[in-house]
């Protein structure tokens, strides 16, 4: 399976790590390039914007959305959501 993690901080970065270790590929994007590099190096997937996230995820495409909560969550979602379609 393939998963696309916006956000590499405490929580979302534990998560793509327990993923890849149970076999999934993910694509993973951070604000931070520091964080996409270390799980890059860890054998994720690293990308530098949504346009990229995007297009390095198979479809159906699947992603999760773990930024700071508020005004970050609700920006970073409607952001994704121009770059996927329907289905």
């Amino acid at each position: 399976m393939q998963l696309g993690m916006i956000g590499l901080g405490r929580m979302g970065g534990n998560m793509v790590e327990r993923l890849m270790r149970k076999g999934h590929s993910c694509v993973v994007t951070d604000y931070h390039p520091e964080a996409v590099s270390k799980y890059q190096a860890k054998g994720a997937i690293g990308v530098a914007n949504l346009d990229e996230f995007a297009q390095q995820l198979t479809k159906p495409r699947a992603a999760w959305v773990m930024v700071p909560a508020g005004g970050p969550t609700e920006t970073t979602v409607s952001d994704l959501a121009k770059r996927f379609e329907a289905g």
